[in-house]
């Protein structure tokens, strides 16, 4: 084993940032054994300098982390501070200073990955990102290395635990939308802004590097569409029971059938209880991923958190420090099929419609008419009516979403038409 130690910089102490720490601390033999070397701790960048941090050297931590990666002796710079700036720049500045980069930061990866990977290879360094998607659980890693031989048609997956925990509480108890985030939040599964999780945005960057990866195609977070989960309503789960199905929110990458474009898209979602993703529960996150060779694969596990991240972390420190021993840096962007983003109306799915209706003869006439003018096949038709008010379920066989749209869009200009209670996908089938 080599004696002299691989030096770390850590940007970021946080929840996971202290975890890193803590793990390179007390598994520190085990980490020497595993890389062939030891591992240090050189350095600690912070914004708040007297926050104590137990199990962190108070001579190690600095504010100046610029300073830190420019230190020219940094082996590896672990980024888990978030957010666009100052990371963007940071970690550029680390490869340009000879360091490799293992990040935790989706959001930068899917805005500007292809700049990063450029400059990881302009200079000869790894760039590992484990951490960025489904926290502890092995993804990325298994899509571009152990998938590398295999062609990816489809990733669809519960990437954010807070939109699941949610989700779940209202399947499982009949809450509604806010009751079930107050409760998420009380229990620190939600922030106190949950705007990133509840909206998409989390679990579309986080697509946006499944689509990149799976694809070998240059995915943005701009490609892909998104839609919140805030209007799902107790209803919408009455509907899913009655259909055998429950809610998720999912994030969904896929080939069109044709192989020559993809799509990359978040939004609630109604599937099968027979899917294996009906029975995710709670916080936790899993990913379903369909190739040609391998067929179906599930990858399960918590997606958040401390520990788990740190998990994910430390896996990918372990694999560069072996690459940077051996003199060699581990898969860089594969990019090569460079296939066109789709937009969402080329997207084809089943469809659950609820609309509210005025309760008198020739309305469904009406409804189907308009369904059949825009191309939108009807599977099967439910109504309810009293008091001149009625419901009308209509579950559609397969159609684009443009063609959706557009009767939807019809639908609601009908003066027997009230409202449209709602709209939801029906995937997994």
């Amino acid at each position: 084993m080599r004696t002299r130690p691989l030096k770390v910089a850590l940007l970021g102490c946080g929840v996971v940032g202290s975890e890193v720490a803590r793990i390179m601390t007390t598994h520190a033999d085990d980490l020497a054994a595993r890389i062939g070397a030891p591992v240090e701790l050189a350095g600690v960048a912070v914004r708040r300098p007297d926050r104590v941090r137990e199990g962190v050297p108070a001579e190690l931590v600095t504010t100046d982390a610029t300073a830190l990666v420019k230190r020219g002796d940094i082996d590896v710079v672990v980024e888990v501070i978030g957010g666009i700036e100052p990371a963007r720049t940071l970690i550029t500045t680390a490869f340009e200073h000879g360091a490799s980069v293992v990040s935790a930061n989706k959001a930068l990866l899917a805005q500007d990955g292809a700049a990063l990977h450029a400059a990881a290879e302009e200079h000869g360094r790894d760039l590992y990102y484990e951490a960025a998607v489904a926290g502890a659980i092995p993804l990325i890693r298994p899509l571009r290395e152990s998938l590398a031989g295999d062609k990816v048609n489809r990733v669809l997956g519960i990437v954010n635990g807070t939109t699941n925990f949610i989700l779940d509480k209202m399947d499982s108890t009949g809450a509604g939308y806010q009751e079930a985030l107050d409760e998420a939040t009380a229990l620190g599964y939600a922030e106190a802004d949950p705007t990133a999780d509840v909206e998409g945005f989390d679990a579309a960057a986080k697509a946006a590097i499944l689509a990149g990866i799976a694809f070998h195609t240059r995915v943005r977070l701009d490609d892909v569409y998104r839609e919140g989960m805030t209007e799902v309503t107790a209803a919408d789960f009455a509907s899913a029971k009655e259909m055998g199905c429950t809610i998720k929110l999912l994030a969904i990458c896929e080939r069109a059938r044709d192989g020559a474009s993809v799509t990359a898209r978040v939004h609630p979602a109604m599937i099968p209880l027979s899917h294996p993703l009906a029975s995710v529960r709670g916080a936790y996150n899993a990913v379903f991923v369909e190739s040609e060779a391998a067929g179906q694969l599930m990858f399960y596990g918590p997606g958040a958190g401390g520990s788990p991240t740190a998990s994910a972390v430390l896996g990918d420190l372990v694999a560069v420090c072996r690459n940077r021993l051996s003199g060699t840096t581990g898969p860089g962007e594969s990019a090569y099929a460079a296939l066109p983003v789709s937009p969402m109306g080329d997207v084809v799915t089943r469809y659950h419609i609820s609309l509210d209706v005025a309760d008198k003869p020739g309305v469904l006439a009406q409804v189907a008419t308009v369904f059949a003018e825009h191309g939108v096949s009807i599977d099967t038709v439910r109504q309810q009516g009293k008091d001149g008010e009625a419901s009308l379920v209509v579950v559609t066989h397969r159609a684009s979403d443009a063609a959706l749209s557009g009767t939807v869009e019809a639908l609601r200009k009908l003066d027997t038409v009230r409202g449209v209670a709602s709209i939801m996908r029906v995937e997994g089938e």
